[in-house]
């Protein structure tokens, strides 16, 4: 079953650290959000694959949104 990583802060996607199809083990950093000059690495929920990335380097997100699908 698909699980979807959110961020938990509004801020900026700075650096994408995995690639669709990596495997991953849980609480490895996917990608870092910039917010307030503060960096804040995005973990992974549980291991597997990630199957989609949802933004690219520069976007703005809000608190909630979906940044990747780990399968």
């Amino acid at each position: 079953m698909p699980v979807q990583v959110e961020a938990q802060i509004t801020g900026n996607v700075w650096k994408i650290e995995k690639a669709v199809g990596d495997e991953v083990a849980e609480e490895e950093v996917i990608l870092i959000l910039e917010s307030m000059k503060m960096e804040i690495p995005v973990e992974a929920p549980c291991a597997g694959r990630v199957a989609e990335i949802r933004v690219a380097e520069g976007d703005s997100v809000e608190e909630g949104a979906v940044l990747a699908v780990i399968e």
